[in-house]
């Protein structure tokens, strides 16, 4: 009795005792199958790395030598490892695994780890390596991995944090939470993104560490010499990524972890929502606002107050008596209703959907048995178990009357990290079967507002066919972008949540969800009108553009703040809707590529030390650059261009980058810089998308002594055509010299758009034209005595030509302005014909060259 006590007690310390942190041992074996080594310590160690592509190795360690089975709601199915030429070797120290890029070195001792680029320059090393330690009360390990700091290295991603750009100095976690009202450093919020990009010598890493468990990340807060992960339970699982460019870490990150469809078009446009817009009369009001202040709108939203007592899927019929008919008249109008939808089913015994789960047991359960209860707005509520596929099946099929039948277009999911009001979450002992690998809340409250959003989807997708879907949630993990665009939560009108609004979007753009945006004018308390307008010019260039605000704190629509308010509120939602299909073809990038449509500056030159350190600025797809204005009665900013020449989007003017510039923008610019050699196309102003067909589509030419390759992207703009290759790729090359300037355009695709002709605007062009061909044939120069020429001035005195949709070469020739005299120039413009006005503006330099 006595040897069976302390053998008890033996084992009671011992567990205990493993609070310190237990370490791998030596190497003694190894195993190769095919891109997978196996390294067997003596102490039971297992380190699994798989070289999935030549720059992506996964990194996946056992701690007593028995693996997990291989599950991940993070990784795209649809991503097929790219296995590369490897070499393999071992030493008396140290095994080496090379593919063409990256060579990984793995000491013998402890698993220590080391990253090469091709020159073996180090790009990422083990410190203490992976490490772990036994927590008594869970049962789980909690998994750890310390990297050492390299000189002078810089981290960002991570997702929607709040704090500057660089995460260097931070320690921060993922823990998916309700934050209303957060605040600057606020941490945890909403979203679950364990995705970072390290740089340093000019040369970026990303690590990708998928493990839904609450994760830490120490960036050389604790010592500056150290990074450090960790997680809560689960294994030591990461992806290291490699550049060595910050945009193809990006780029790799999102095909690792999904990149969506594209959206409808619509859904780039502008949309007005608010908690709440009831009942009909005034939801309808909203609209007709738009459309009698000519405010361009295709979306207006439903919050919780159309629902029957906030019961999910039902209409409170006293506020919407004919939904379908509703619906179906502000559609006529080109309003796109969109609705909310929250997790929590209200316990009702004469509640349909609740009647649905409980005969099917769909609900979550608590650790012994009963189903997790929480109060939510309808009041206790029972809760989904969206990590099982019958659960996702059944949840999809509830959107059929909402969609199907009243005609609703999108669904916004809300409250999912998930949120309730007892004590902020569930609690851990809620139980999830997690696609059959049963767990607890632990393990699942990160992925809880992905796989809601998953559900959603399928059933708006489904519903809405052959029409392309729109969802939106609050909360998610990798890869919830495959399913959902987002927005950065329950933020406040004021300047610093303007400021994180500009930080938040563009980290969340690098960290793979690009289709991002803010509560424009914030959702908590009233902006003034300065503030809201200032925050609109930054918000239509997020993807996701949407005003939102708290029903308790006045009124939010553009026309708010008065006359002189809505009118610069309509000039920057017209420019949005001007840019759409710049903004439609940076999102194809996106989808089909992974850019991020939001770059930090450093993501434009990584090259140029100097950009590491600033994070207002940003680049919106290929040629734009936006700074918002983040401080209250200030007409200009300072800001740093990157290196090359470039445009002030409002009055040409030419600046050179690679310094600070400073750009005047009182409340009615914000500054934006185009990238010279730029083709930028335009739309006409329309009240929606789609109001009337296009007849001719405007490109904006940007002049550059060199050479520049545009992308423009068309199809439907709605429907799956597109994936049947019922779309074009446009690729426009600018070539310019001191007295001429080529364009030529190479077409792929089969879409037929309804233009026939382009207008072609030349911004900046420093010679005086003497010849213009298109395709080789001359064109006339004289508007006035041609009125058919295709030659013409704009209001702004730019010289505009129209030409055929089909063009191939565009060909410019002219004298150099500097090699004549002003009255030489005079003379020479008029023997070509052109209108004196023209000749008069162009000496006045009306026309900036």
């Amino acid at each position: 009795m006595q040897d069976s006590i302390q053998e008890t007690n033996y084992m009671i310390n011992s567990l205990a005792n493993r609070k310190e942190d237990l370490c791998p041992g030596r190497a003694i074996d190894f195993k190769q199958e095919i891109n997978t080594f196996y390294f067997y310590c003596h102490n039971d160690v297992t380190l699994q790395v798989q070289v999935l592509t030549d720059r992506i190795f996964r990194f996946r360690y056992a701690a007593d030598g028995n693996f997990l089975p291989d599950f991940s709601y993070g990784i795209d199915p649809a991503f097929k490892p790219v296995v590369p030429p490897l070499q393999f070797e071992e030493s008396p120290e140290f095994y080496r695994i090379s593919t063409s890029l990256v060579t990984c070195i793995i000491q013998k001792n402890g698993l220590i780890t080391q990253m090469l680029d091709e020159a073996g320059n180090i790009i990422l090393e083990d410190e203490k390596g992976y490490h772990w330690e036994y927590d008594l009360n869970t049962g789980n390990n909690i998994v750890k991995m310390s990297k050492r700091v390299q000189s002078m290295e810089h981290y960002y991603g991570l997702g929607d944090k709040s704090c500057n750009m660089n995460l260097r100095g931070r320690r921060l976690q993922n823990w998916g939470s309700d934050t209303y009202g957060y605040s600057r450093n606020s941490d945890p919020l909403y979203k679950n993104i364990p995705f970072y990009i390290g740089l340093h010598t000019k040369m970026a890493y990303g690590i990708f560490f998928d493990n839904s468990f609450r994760t830490f990340f120490d960036f050389a807060h604790e010592r500056s010499n150290l990074t450090s992960f960790w997680a809560q339970g689960e294994e030591m699982n990461y992806y290291f990524i490699y550049g060595p460019g910050l945009v193809e870490v990006s780029e790799q990150y999102a095909h690792l972890t999904g990149r969506p469809e594209m959206p409808p078009m619509w859904a780039l446009g502008y949309q007005q929502c608010k908690w709440s817009y009831y009942p009909e009369k005034t939801f309808k009001a909203i609209g007709q606002g738009f459309r009698e202040r000519q405010i361009p709108c295709d979306a207006l939203y439903l919050d919780i107050d159309y629902m029957d007592g906030f019961r999910c899927f039902t209409w409170n019929k006293e506020h919407f008596p004919d939904p379908k008919r509703m619906i179906s008249e502000l559609a006529a109008d080109g309003f796109k209703t969109v609705v909310i939808i929250d997790p929590g089913i209200k316990i009702d015994k004469n509640y349909e959907v609740y009647q649905q789960g409980i005969q099917n047991d769909y609900y979550c359960r608590r650790g012994d048995g009963p189903y997790m209860k929480g109060s939510v707005w309808p009041g206790l509520c029972h809760f989904p178990d969206y990590t099982r596929q019958d659960v996702r099946e059944w949840w999809a099929g509830l959107f059929k009357e909402l969609i199907a039948t009243d005609g609703v277009r999108g669904v916004w999911n809300d409250m999912n990290e998930p949120a309730v009001f007892e004590h902020g979450t569930f609690p851990d002992d809620v139980r999830f079967d997690y696609d059959g690998h049963a767990c607890s809340h632990r393990k699942a409250h990160n992925v809880y507002g992905m796989q809601m959003a998953r559900a959603t989807y399928m059933g708006v997708k489904k519903f809405c066919y052959p029409n392309r879907p729109l969802v939106i949630t609050r909360s998610g993990y990798s890869g919830v972008q495959r399913f959902s665009s987002t927005w950065t939560g329950d933020n406040v009108a004021s300047w610093d949540h303007l400021w994180m609004a500009n930080i938040q979007c563009q980290r969340l753009s690098i960290s793979g969800m690009s289709f991002v945006g803010s509560d424009i004018g914030g959702f908590i308390e009233t902006p003034t009108g300065e503030l809201y307008i200032r925050w609109l010019q930054l918000g239509i260039f997020h993807a996701f553009c949407r005003t939102h605000s708290s029903g308790d704190h006045g009124d939010q629509e553009p026309w708010s703040f008065g006359d002189e308010y809505t009118q610069l509120a309509k000039k920057f939602i017209e420019l949005r809707y001007q840019l759409l299909p710049y903004i439609y073809t940076a999102f194809w990038q996106y989808v089909t590529r992974g850019t991020p449509l939001l770059r930090p500056l450093p993501f434009l030159d990584q090259d140029d030390t100097e950009t590491y350190h600033r994070m207002a600025e940003f680049g919106l797809g290929d040629l734009l650059l936006i700074c918002p204005i983040t401080q209250p009665e200030v007409d200009g900013r300072w800001l740093y261009l990157p290196r090359g020449p470039w445009y002030y989007f409002w009055d040409d003017t030419q600046a050179t980058g690679g310094k600070e510039v400073w750009a005047e923008a009182s409340l009615d610019r914000i500054p934006l810089y185009v990238r010279a050699g730029a083709v930028i196309p335009f739309y006409p102003v329309m009240q929606y998308v789609g109001e009337t067909p296009l007849t001719e589509l405007t490109l904006h030419v940007y002049y550059l002594q060199g050479s520049l390759t545009s992308l423009l992207y068309e199809d439907k703009g709605d429907g799956y055509d597109y994936e049947k290759g019922v779309c074009n790729e446009k690729n426009f090359l600018v070539i310019g010299t001191e007295a001429g300037l080529i364009i030529s355009q190479d077409i792929k695709g089969v879409y037929e758009q309804t233009y026939a002709t382009y207008k072609i605007i030349l911004h900046g062009l420093p010679f005086m034209m003497e010849t213009i061909e298109i395709d080789g044939e001359l064109l006339t120069l004289d508007p006035v005595a041609e009125p058919d020429s295709e030659l013409e001035l704009t209001e702004n005195q730019l010289p505009a030509i129209s030409l055929r949709r089909d063009f191939k070469v565009l060909n410019i020739q002219g004298i150099a302005s500097n090699a004549v005299e002003p009255g030489e120039k005079a003379m020479v413009y008029i023997e070509l014909g052109l209108p004196i006005s023209f000749v008069l503006n162009k000496l006045r330099g009306s026309i900036v060259s």
